[in-house]
């Protein structure tokens, strides 16, 4: 009669350290050690611990709103479908943005039918527009909102707006259908909102698009200090085409080739 293989050795400490990473990788925001903590049941001294040692292994990253996905994630996780690879790279993307430019940034994203916000990363100097519509009911309005409609096909973009109406937000606000598709006609690779989604905040948008993937990132600056000048939208396209290039690369499995992109 054959023994019984004995039980594996587990170690808790690691199953646990497992467990808040992937908390971390399935969360569509940044989470706090804090929400960590009340997710898991573990004590608040223990979760610190642990994230500690993620982050400096490059597992996790501390930003001001919470944790996501560090540096080193990414080499094991090819899939983007993954909510914390996905959001781990946009959260990059922005940070660069405001610390290049000094301006809010905001990345937004075309799924199923409707807009989704998907991050937004502040400026001290320049913060956040307060978001007081939906981006659902305020595409029109919105650089973040026009850049998507400007990059769907004839049809989806009739869907959209035959599925959504042109809300007056301010005076400013394009709320005639063939004005808005006459201008979403004639963009060159970037949109912009002078006033159109409240008064006093200018926005300007560019199209990250990816397989799979249509979006904008765009940025708010107060609209009596706003500069929109090519040197202006370069920077931001340049991030643009690198986080295209970065989710591209994402979605294609080791072996298959990715799409070139001009950087």
């Amino acid at each position: 009669m054959r023994a019984e293989a004995p039980e594996p050795t587990l170690i808790g400490s690691v199953q646990r350290a497992l467990r808040l990473v992937d908390i971390v990788a399935n969360s569509p925001r940044p989470l706090p050690p804090k929400m960590l903590a009340a997710i898991t049941g573990l004590t608040p001294g223990t979760t610190y611990n642990l994230v500690r040692t993620l982050i400096h292994e490059g597992y996790l990253a501390a930003e001001p709103d919470g944790l996501v996905l560090g540096t080193r994630f990414p080499t094991f996780q090819h899939e983007i479908d993954s909510r914390g690879v996905f959001l781990a790279r946009v959260r990059t993307a922005l940070r660069a943005v405001t610390d290049e430019i000094g301006a809010t940034a905001y990345l937004s994203r075309y799924d199923d039918g409707e807009m989704h916000l998907v991050d937004i990363v502040d400026a001290e100097r320049n913060p956040r527009v307060e978001l007081w519509v939906g981006l659902q009911s305020s595409a029109h309005a919105t650089a973040l909102g026009k850049q998507i409609l400007a990059e769907l096909t004839d049809d989806d973009r009739l869907d959209y707006l035959s599925r959504h109406a042109l809300e007056e937000l301010t005076p400013r606000t394009i709320s005639n259908r063939r004005t808005l598709l006459m201008q979403l006609e004639h963009t060159t690779g970037w949109v912009v909102d002078q006033e159109e989604y409240i008064i006093g905040a200018t926005c300007v948008a560019v199209p990250v698009i990816a397989p799979n993937l249509t979006a904008s990132l765009a940025i708010s600056l107060p609209a009596d200090q706003a500069v929109v000048d090519r040197s202006l939208v370069s920077k931001l396209q340049r991030t643009a085409r690198l986080l295209s290039l970065q989710l591209g690369a994402d979605a294609f499995t080791e072996g298959e080739p990715a799409p070139e992109f001009t950087i």
